[in-house]
Protein backbone atom coordinates (compact mmCIF):
# COMPACT_ATOMS: atom_id res chain seq x y z
CA UNK A 1 0.00 0.00 0.00
CA UNK A 2 1.43 3.38 -1.03
CA UNK A 3 1.05 5.17 2.28
CA UNK A 4 2.86 8.27 1.01
CA UNK A 5 -0.20 9.07 -1.14
CA UNK A 6 -2.31 9.57 2.00
CA UNK A 7 -1.21 13.20 1.94
CA UNK A 8 -3.49 13.64 -1.06
CA UNK A 9 -6.62 12.88 0.98
CA UNK A 10 -8.86 15.94 1.39
CA UNK A 11 -11.56 16.87 3.87
CA UNK A 12 -14.13 16.95 1.07
CA UNK A 13 -13.28 13.38 0.06
CA UNK A 14 -13.80 12.23 3.65
CA UNK A 15 -17.12 14.07 3.74
CA UNK A 16 -18.18 12.30 0.56
CA UNK A 17 -17.42 8.94 2.16
CA UNK A 18 -19.44 9.79 5.27
CA UNK A 19 -22.46 10.97 3.27
CA UNK A 20 -22.26 7.96 1.00
CA UNK A 21 -22.43 5.64 3.99
CA UNK A 22 -25.31 7.61 5.48
CA UNK A 23 -27.38 7.69 2.25
CA UNK A 24 -26.23 4.27 0.88
CA UNK A 25 -26.65 5.72 -2.59
CA UNK A 26 -24.43 7.87 -4.81
CA UNK A 27 -27.28 10.04 -6.14
CA UNK A 28 -28.75 10.84 -2.74
CA UNK A 29 -25.31 11.50 -1.23
CA UNK A 30 -24.48 13.84 -4.11
CA UNK A 31 -27.71 15.82 -3.60
CA UNK A 32 -26.98 16.06 0.14
CA UNK A 33 -23.61 17.64 -0.62
CA UNK A 34 -24.95 19.81 -3.44
CA UNK A 35 -22.75 17.96 -5.92
CA UNK A 36 -23.43 16.09 -9.15
CA UNK A 37 -23.26 12.30 -9.01
CA UNK A 38 -20.21 12.16 -11.32
CA UNK A 39 -18.45 14.67 -9.08
CA UNK A 40 -19.09 12.62 -5.94
CA UNK A 41 -18.03 9.44 -7.72
CA UNK A 42 -14.81 11.18 -8.74
CA UNK A 43 -14.08 12.16 -5.11
CA UNK A 44 -14.55 8.52 -4.00
CA UNK A 45 -12.31 7.32 -6.85
CA UNK A 46 -9.59 9.85 -5.84
CA UNK A 47 -9.90 8.67 -2.25
CA UNK A 48 -9.37 5.07 -3.33
CA UNK A 49 -6.40 6.12 -5.44
CA UNK A 50 -4.86 7.92 -2.46
CA UNK A 51 -5.24 4.89 -0.19
CA UNK A 52 -4.36 2.39 -2.88
CA UNK A 53 -7.27 0.09 -2.04
CA UNK A 54 -10.96 -0.34 -2.87
CA UNK A 55 -13.08 1.30 -0.18
CA UNK A 56 -16.64 0.94 -1.48
CA UNK A 57 -18.52 -2.07 -2.76
CA UNK A 58 -20.93 -0.96 -5.46
CA UNK A 59 -23.92 -3.25 -5.26
CA UNK A 60 -27.29 -3.32 -6.89
CA UNK A 61 -29.05 -2.63 -3.60
CA UNK A 62 -26.73 0.19 -2.69
CA UNK A 63 -23.18 0.46 -1.39
CA UNK A 64 -21.21 -1.10 1.40
CA UNK A 65 -17.73 -0.57 2.78
CA UNK A 66 -14.80 -2.87 2.48
CA UNK A 67 -12.81 -3.52 5.70
CA UNK A 68 -10.39 -0.80 4.61
CA UNK A 69 -13.34 1.46 3.90
CA UNK A 70 -14.73 0.91 7.40
CA UNK A 71 -11.35 1.79 8.89
CA UNK A 72 -11.11 4.99 6.87
CA UNK A 73 -14.77 5.81 7.63
CA UNK A 74 -14.10 5.75 11.38
CA UNK A 75 -11.06 7.95 10.83
CA UNK A 76 -13.10 10.37 8.70
CA UNK A 77 -15.72 10.75 11.43
CA UNK A 78 -13.02 11.62 13.96
CA UNK A 79 -11.43 14.17 11.62
CA UNK A 80 -14.73 15.95 10.98
CA UNK A 81 -15.60 15.84 14.67
CA UNK A 82 -12.29 17.55 15.45
CA UNK A 83 -12.99 20.17 12.78
CA UNK A 84 -16.37 21.00 14.33
CA UNK A 85 -14.83 21.06 17.79
CA UNK A 86 -12.19 23.57 16.70
CA UNK A 87 -14.89 25.64 14.99
CA UNK A 88 -16.94 25.81 18.19
CA UNK A 89 -13.92 26.64 20.33
CA UNK A 90 -12.85 29.44 18.01
CA UNK A 91 -16.40 30.83 18.03
CA UNK A 92 -16.41 30.82 21.83
CA UNK A 93 -13.03 32.54 21.84
CA UNK A 94 -14.27 35.28 19.51
CA UNK A 95 -17.45 35.80 21.51
CA UNK A 96 -15.79 36.06 24.89
CA UNK A 97 -15.46 39.50 26.39
CA UNK A 98 -12.18 38.73 28.14
CA UNK A 99 -8.82 39.91 26.88
CA UNK A 100 -6.38 42.82 27.05
CA UNK A 101 -6.29 46.11 25.18
CA UNK A 102 -2.89 47.73 24.62
CA UNK A 103 -3.29 51.53 24.51
CA UNK A 104 -0.95 54.44 23.87
CA UNK A 105 -2.03 58.04 24.35
CA UNK A 106 -0.69 61.57 24.23
CA UNK A 107 -0.64 63.78 27.32
CA UNK A 108 -4.18 65.14 27.14
CA UNK A 109 -6.09 61.87 26.80
CA UNK A 110 -3.61 59.87 28.90
CA UNK A 111 -3.70 62.14 31.92
CA UNK A 112 -7.05 63.91 31.74
CA UNK A 113 -9.57 61.75 29.85
CA UNK A 114 -8.70 58.07 29.83
CA UNK A 115 -8.39 57.55 33.61
CA UNK A 116 -12.09 58.23 34.07
CA UNK A 117 -13.14 56.47 30.86
CA UNK A 118 -11.14 53.37 31.77
CA UNK A 119 -12.52 53.38 35.29
CA UNK A 120 -16.08 53.28 33.95
CA UNK A 121 -15.12 50.69 31.33
CA UNK A 122 -13.55 48.48 34.00
CA UNK A 123 -16.75 48.60 36.06
CA UNK A 124 -18.79 47.38 33.10
CA UNK A 125 -16.24 44.88 31.76
CA UNK A 126 -14.07 43.75 34.70
CA UNK A 127 -12.67 40.80 32.72
CA UNK A 128 -11.01 43.07 30.12
CA UNK A 129 -7.60 44.46 31.05
CA UNK A 130 -6.35 47.79 29.70
CA UNK A 131 -2.73 48.94 29.60
CA UNK A 132 -1.81 52.54 28.79
CA UNK A 133 1.53 54.02 27.70
CA UNK A 134 1.90 57.79 27.53
CA UNK A 135 3.94 59.63 24.89
CA UNK A 136 3.63 62.64 22.59
CA UNK A 137 1.35 62.34 19.58
CA UNK A 138 4.09 61.50 17.06
CA UNK A 139 5.41 58.72 19.27
CA UNK A 140 1.89 57.34 19.79
CA UNK A 141 1.40 57.16 16.03
CA UNK A 142 4.71 55.33 15.69
CA UNK A 143 3.82 52.86 18.48
CA UNK A 144 0.52 52.01 16.81
CA UNK A 145 2.16 51.57 13.40
CA UNK A 146 4.92 49.40 14.89
CA UNK A 147 2.30 47.27 16.72
CA UNK A 148 3.66 48.24 20.13
CA UNK A 149 0.10 49.24 20.99
CA UNK A 150 -3.26 48.41 19.46
CA UNK A 151 -5.26 51.60 19.95
CA UNK A 152 -3.98 55.17 20.27
CA UNK A 153 -5.45 58.51 21.37
CA UNK A 154 -3.87 61.72 20.08
CA UNK A 155 -4.65 65.41 19.70
CA UNK A 156 -4.27 65.65 15.93
CA UNK A 157 -5.37 63.81 12.81
CA UNK A 158 -2.71 61.37 11.55
CA UNK A 159 -1.79 61.45 7.88
CA UNK A 160 -0.64 57.84 7.51
CA UNK A 161 -3.01 55.83 5.30
CA UNK A 162 -2.26 52.66 7.24
CA UNK A 163 -4.21 54.10 10.18
CA UNK A 164 -7.91 54.37 10.83
CA UNK A 165 -8.70 57.59 12.71
CA UNK A 166 -11.89 59.06 14.07
CA UNK A 167 -12.54 62.20 16.13
CA UNK A 168 -13.97 61.57 19.59
CA UNK A 169 -13.88 64.76 21.62
CA UNK A 170 -13.36 68.46 21.10
CA UNK A 171 -10.86 70.61 23.00
CA UNK A 172 -9.80 74.28 23.09
CA UNK A 173 -6.30 75.73 23.51
CA UNK A 174 -5.98 78.79 25.75
CA UNK A 175 -3.30 81.19 26.94
CA UNK A 176 -2.52 80.80 30.66
CA UNK A 177 -0.50 83.02 33.00
CA UNK A 178 0.36 82.92 36.72
CA UNK A 179 -2.12 84.75 38.99
CA UNK A 180 0.36 87.57 39.74
CA UNK A 181 1.12 88.24 36.08
CA UNK A 182 0.34 91.75 34.78
CA UNK A 183 -2.13 90.22 32.32
CA UNK A 184 -4.01 88.21 34.95
CA UNK A 185 -6.81 90.77 35.32
CA UNK A 186 -6.89 92.36 31.87
CA UNK A 187 -9.81 91.61 29.52
CA UNK A 188 -7.46 90.57 26.74
CA UNK A 189 -4.18 91.15 24.94
CA UNK A 190 -3.02 91.54 21.35
CA UNK A 191 -0.88 89.19 19.31
CA UNK A 192 1.86 91.83 19.27
CA UNK A 193 1.98 91.84 23.10
CA UNK A 194 2.13 88.03 23.23
CA UNK A 195 5.13 87.87 20.91
CA UNK A 196 7.18 90.04 23.27
CA UNK A 197 6.59 88.13 26.52
CA UNK A 198 8.62 85.11 27.74
CA UNK A 199 6.91 81.98 26.42
CA UNK A 200 7.13 78.32 27.53
CA UNK A 201 6.58 75.93 24.62
CA UNK A 202 5.72 72.22 24.38
CA UNK A 203 8.32 69.92 22.85
CA UNK A 204 8.45 68.95 19.18
CA UNK A 205 6.10 66.09 18.44
CA UNK A 206 3.42 67.52 20.71
CA UNK A 207 0.00 67.89 19.09
CA UNK A 208 -0.62 71.03 21.17
CA UNK A 209 2.47 72.64 19.68
CA UNK A 210 1.61 71.53 16.14
CA UNK A 211 -2.02 72.69 16.32
CA UNK A 212 -0.95 76.07 17.71
CA UNK A 213 1.74 76.49 15.04
CA UNK A 214 -0.66 75.60 12.22
CA UNK A 215 -3.33 77.96 13.55
CA UNK A 216 -0.96 80.90 13.90
CA UNK A 217 0.47 80.40 10.44
CA UNK A 218 -2.99 80.10 8.86
CA UNK A 219 -4.70 82.96 10.75
CA UNK A 220 -1.90 85.31 11.79
CA UNK A 221 0.91 84.48 9.35
CA UNK A 222 3.15 84.06 12.38
CA UNK A 223 5.81 81.42 12.97
CA UNK A 224 6.62 80.01 16.41
CA UNK A 225 10.19 81.24 15.97
CA UNK A 226 8.83 84.78 16.29
CA UNK A 227 7.89 84.10 19.92
CA UNK A 228 10.20 84.93 22.81
CA UNK A 229 10.69 81.26 23.71
CA UNK A 230 12.62 80.73 26.92
CA UNK A 231 12.01 76.99 27.38
CA UNK A 232 10.67 73.90 25.63
CA UNK A 233 9.24 71.23 27.93
CA UNK A 234 7.87 67.74 27.53
CA UNK A 235 4.34 67.31 28.83
CA UNK A 236 1.61 69.65 29.99
CA UNK A 237 2.46 69.17 33.67
CA UNK A 238 6.00 70.49 33.19
CA UNK A 239 4.68 73.47 31.27
CA UNK A 240 2.09 74.23 33.95
CA UNK A 241 4.70 74.12 36.68
CA UNK A 242 6.94 76.44 34.70
CA UNK A 243 4.13 78.95 34.19
CA UNK A 244 3.06 78.80 37.86
CA UNK A 245 6.71 79.36 38.86
CA UNK A 246 6.72 82.57 36.85
CA UNK A 247 9.03 81.51 34.01
CA UNK A 248 6.62 82.72 31.35
CA UNK A 249 3.22 82.19 29.78
CA UNK A 250 2.01 79.30 27.62
CA UNK A 251 -0.80 77.85 25.55
CA UNK A 252 -2.35 74.62 26.80
CA UNK A 253 -5.50 72.54 26.48
CA UNK A 254 -8.24 73.98 28.66
CA UNK A 255 -8.83 70.51 29.98
CA UNK A 256 -5.28 70.15 31.30
CA UNK A 257 -5.58 73.33 33.39
CA UNK A 258 -9.19 73.16 34.59
CA UNK A 259 -8.14 72.36 38.18
CA UNK A 260 -5.55 75.15 38.27
CA UNK A 261 -8.05 77.64 36.84
CA UNK A 262 -10.64 76.65 39.40
CA UNK A 263 -8.16 76.99 42.28
CA UNK A 264 -6.77 80.28 41.00
CA UNK A 265 -3.27 78.87 40.41
CA UNK A 266 -3.46 79.94 36.78
CA UNK A 267 -5.45 82.55 34.90
CA UNK A 268 -6.81 82.36 31.38
CA UNK A 269 -6.11 85.40 29.22
CA UNK A 270 -8.04 86.09 26.04
CA UNK A 271 -5.97 86.79 22.94
CA UNK A 272 -7.61 89.05 20.40
CA UNK A 273 -9.39 87.05 17.65
CA UNK A 274 -8.05 83.71 18.90
CA UNK A 275 -10.16 80.54 18.82
CA UNK A 276 -7.92 77.47 18.65
CA UNK A 277 -9.96 74.28 18.74
CA UNK A 278 -8.98 70.72 17.98
CA UNK A 279 -10.27 67.17 18.15
CA UNK A 280 -8.93 64.25 20.11
CA UNK A 281 -8.65 61.27 17.76
CA UNK A 282 -8.77 57.54 18.31
CA UNK A 283 -6.48 55.62 15.96
CA UNK A 284 -5.68 52.00 15.16
CA UNK A 285 -4.14 50.09 12.28
CA UNK A 286 -6.42 49.26 9.39
CA UNK A 287 -5.02 45.74 9.61
CA UNK A 288 -5.82 45.35 13.32
CA UNK A 289 -7.60 42.05 13.88
CA UNK A 290 -10.49 43.34 15.96
CA UNK A 291 -11.62 40.72 18.46
CA UNK A 292 -14.64 40.79 20.74
CA UNK A 293 -12.89 42.61 23.61
CA UNK A 294 -11.49 45.21 21.18
CA UNK A 295 -14.96 45.87 19.79
CA UNK A 296 -16.44 46.26 23.25
CA UNK A 297 -13.76 48.80 24.10
CA UNK A 298 -14.16 50.73 20.84
CA UNK A 299 -17.93 50.92 21.23
CA UNK A 300 -17.64 52.01 24.86
CA UNK A 301 -15.15 54.79 24.08
CA UNK A 302 -17.22 56.03 21.14
CA UNK A 303 -20.20 56.45 23.42
CA UNK A 304 -18.33 57.82 26.42
CA UNK A 305 -18.64 61.37 27.67
CA UNK A 306 -16.35 61.96 30.65
CA UNK A 307 -17.68 64.24 33.35
CA UNK A 308 -15.75 67.50 33.62
CA UNK A 309 -15.68 70.08 36.35
CA UNK A 310 -16.86 73.50 35.26
CA UNK A 311 -14.21 76.19 35.02
CA UNK A 312 -15.09 79.53 36.57
CA UNK A 313 -14.27 82.24 34.08
CA UNK A 314 -16.13 84.64 31.82
CA UNK A 315 -17.02 81.92 29.33
CA UNK A 316 -17.33 78.72 31.35
CA UNK A 317 -19.69 77.00 28.96
CA UNK A 318 -17.17 77.40 26.17
CA UNK A 319 -14.25 76.40 28.36
CA UNK A 320 -15.67 73.09 29.49
CA UNK A 321 -14.38 70.06 27.68
CA UNK A 322 -17.22 68.98 25.41
CA UNK A 323 -18.12 65.76 23.65
CA UNK A 324 -17.77 66.14 19.92
CA UNK A 325 -21.17 65.74 18.26
CA UNK A 326 -21.10 64.22 14.79
CA UNK A 327 -22.97 66.17 12.17
CA UNK A 328 -26.19 64.47 11.28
Amino acid sequence: MAYDTFKNITIQQLECLIHLVAEKNFSRAARKMLLTQPSLSKHIKNLEDATGVRLVNREGAGVSLTPEGKLLYDFARKVLFLREDVKERMARLQNTSSGAVQISASTLPAAYILPQVLHLFRKQYPEIQTYVRSANSDDVIEMVLEQQSEIGFIGKMPQNKKLHSEPLWQDRLILVVPPDHPWADVPGISMKELLKTPFVLREKGSATREIMANYLMAHEDINLNQFHIIAEMGGAEAVKEAVMAGMGVSVLSVHTVRRELRLGLLKEVQVQDWNIERNVYMIFRNSLGIQKHHQLFLDFVRNSEPAHAAVSDTNSADVQFKRRRKAS
